[in-house]
């Protein structure tokens, strides 16, 4: 790796460093100020690939100019928003607003130096306040990867936690490097611990990743232990609660989030706040069943225990009535299976004594006529009593009882049956709806379309294109991706599918195919669409021009310092134009060993060997032989400028023994 800039380096004119904020295995991140927006402060991430052919390195400033596009896209206030890309020197460079705050790991580790972590609501509300975050993100298709305390930073402004550090800068990194070494390395984003096993392994990543490793992140702010004390790799179980103890509907759903399978955890980040949502309002959940009564206390020693009554049974009044009505009780339901025993003939009542007349009753006629009246009411009420118990109960063969002075308990009422509900069927998820659309689209011509979609709805937009076009496709909103195919019906590249921007040459003739579906996990998506097909341009007829002259050759004859091993020349601070060029002569003869070396920004250097053939190749700024082959002769050291115009300045070192 190149080394770092130093502080006070202006790249582009405008962007002065302050200092180096951190460095990685994919570059550096510098504090940086913008002159060109009254020095505010902003973050430089230099992303320097492997060094490679000229091919390479112009393919990686084509990926990274596609995936900066998608950067471009997020626009949310607790992400630092990225302004700008360029390159200088072979370093491709981001341009970030800079965050001014504290990392949640360096709030982390001051809490532990106390012996303490961060409480339950804490990381409730953090989790509530990132949830948002992740959904915008996860609509425009793009994943984070990289989720940990030390890229959760708690903005000192306001006091908001802001995602910084994308796992994405990353990815685009670890193209280059696999792009220039042909090796892949899918294993390197994301932190150890915190990322879960499809994205360390595979280099494959979900919504559901990032809601992992959230869910790590707020166990390791709860207990204050990295995830390797909080995991059993032996049985992939995390084991946190043995660590603290939180709200019993807590638990679940960071166990949920952790689960090792991506399918087992929740799909989407509104799931999770849901989830969430019941926790920290549970009035807004639907009302759960009332709890049981509490068991009574236990009776004093002086008073008799009395079993409470079972809850279904109505109350018993605390003064039962002193008189029990004389007629039986009809029990209603079942018959008994086997018939009751006869009931034996009641006693006899107890009753005032009644004083014996005097004189009979057969004396008095009006005595006679009243008894006479009395009896036939007595008759007449007798038989109804009579009829009525025969109607009221056909089955008992026996007459009805008078009342007995023992009380039967009143028997069960017999169970209604419950008819069970007919099961809804499982509702069936929508079939999926495709929709078509030609667009005519000429060449050097461009067409824009919007619309919302479904889940389960897929676009289709037509263009006829001819070989060798190039065609722009740029889709924003939220939730949806594109997928361009040729009109083979294959992706027209590796970088065409699930994709929010693609550009390119088409390769054949024939009508190619935008299609359009919302992101995995959403019920809908909106979208606008720009769709651009212009022709190359021809290149045009070179129109006469004066011959250049050519530049002035100004000769140098080395004399070299005589040392005990090797003789050495330094030229220091030297200038050249690019119509001036530096010649170094240095004589040599058979079995010299010769060196070169220039130290410049933007010269280089050739060098001919005395039958005038150049040995060494376009842009080389150092040169060595180690054993002339000529009986002697002069070699020529040629420096050149590359600055287009500007001039340089160079330091150059030359060697022989």
């Amino acid at each position: 790796m190149r080394p770092p800039l130093p502080v006070g380096s202006i790249l582009q004119n405008r962007y002065r460093i302050l200092s180096l904020l951190g460095q990685g295995g994919f570059g550096r991140t510098y504090l940086s100020e913008d002159q060109g927006r009254f020095n505010e402060r902003c973050a430089l991430k230099e992303l320097t690939p492997a060094q490679g052919d000229a091919y390479a390195l112009d393919k990686s400033r084509e990926l990274f100019q596609r995936e900066a596009q998608t950067l471009y896209q997020i626009q949310h206030p607790q992400i630092p928003q990225f302004r700008a890309t360029f390159e200088q020197d072979q370093r491709l460079f981001l341009v970030q607003d800079y965050v001014e705050g504290q990392t949640y790991r360096q709030l982390l580790d001051q809490r532990k130096t106390q012996g303490l972590a961060f409480s339950e609501a804490e990381v409730l509300q953090l989790m509530q306040q990132l949830l948002p975050v992740l959904a915008h993100i996860h609509a425009k298709g793009i994943v984070h990867r990289d989720i940990a305390p030390d890229n959760i930073m708690l903005r000192q402004q306001d006091g908001k936690p802001m995602l910084i550090d994308f796992g994405v800068v990353k990815e685009l990194a670890s193209r280059f490097q696999t792009m220039m070494t042909g090796v892949a390395e899918a294993t390197t984003v994301g932190k150890p611990g915190y990322a879960p096993s499809e994205q360390m392994q595979t280099g494959k990543a979900y919504p559901s990743s990032d809601l992992y490793s959230l869910a790590v992140t707020a166990v390791v702010l709860l207990t204050g232990r990295e995830p390797q004390e909080l995991f059993d790799d032996t049985t992939m179980t995390w084991y946190w609660q043995r660590w603290v103890t939180v709200n019993p509907l807590f638990a679940p759903v960071l166990n949920r989030m952790l689960s090792y399978r991506p399918g087992d955890r929740y799909q989407s980040v509104s799931e999770v706040a849901q989830a969430l949502q019941a926790i920290t309002n549970p009035g807004a959940a639907p009302p759960s069943t009332p709890a049981a009564p509490v068991n009574n206390p236990p009776p004093s020693a002086s008073a008799p225990a009395i079993a409470p009554p079972p809850a279904s049974a109505p109350a018993i009044a605390q003064n039962p009535p002193t008189q029990f009505s004389r007629m039986q009780t009809v029990a209603v339901g079942r018959r008994a299976a086997v018939e009751p025993a006869p009931v034996s003939a009641p006693p006899h009542l107890s009753g005032p004594a009644i004083e014996e007349p005097r004189s009979s009753i057969w004396d008095d006629p009006l005595a006679i006529i009243a008894a006479g009246i009395a009896l036939v009411i007595l008759t007449g009420l007798g038989s109804w009593l009579v009829m009525r118990a025969i109607l009221d109960n056909q089955e008992t063969p026996t007459p009805a009882p008078t009342a007995t002075a023992t009380v039967s308990p009143t028997p069960s009422p017999t169970p209604t049956a419950t008819v069970s509900p007919t099961p809804s069927p499982t509702p069936k998820p929508p079939a999926p709806v495709n929709y078509t659309k030609r667009l005519n689209l000429s060449a050097n011509s461009a067409v824009g379309q919007n619309g919302v979609l479904k889940a389960n709805e897929t676009m289709t937009y037509i263009i006829n294109g001819q070989q060798g076009q190039i065609m722009e496709s740029i889709i924003s909103g939220e939730g949806v991706l594109m997928t361009v195919y040729a009109p083979n019906s294959q992706p027209v590249d590796d970088n065409a599918q699930r994709v929010s921007y693609w550009q390119g040459s088409l390769p054949y003739n024939g009508d190619y195919f935008v299609e359009l579906k919302p992101v995995q996990g959403l019920d809908s998506g909106r979208y606008d669409l720009n769709i651009s097909l212009r022709s190359e341009p021809q290149p045009p007829s070179p129109s006469p021009s004066p011959s250049p002259e050519p530049p002035k050759i100004n000769e140098i004859s080395v004399e070299f310092e005589p040392g005990e091993t090797s003789e050495r020349a330094y030229y220091s601070d030297r200038r050249i134009t690019p119509n001036r060029i530096d010649r170094y002569i240095i004589p040599a003869k058979a079995g010299n060993a010769l060196s070169a070396e220039v130290n410049s920004r933007r010269a280089t250097l050739r060098v001919y060997d005395p039958s005038g053939r150049e040995i060494t190749k376009p842009g080389d700024i150092s040169w060595q032989v180690d054993n002339v082959p000529y009986a002697s002769g002069n070699y020529l050291v040629d420096i050149l400028d590359q600055s287009e115009g500007r001039g340089s300045r160079y330091d150059l070192s030359l060697t022989r023994r």
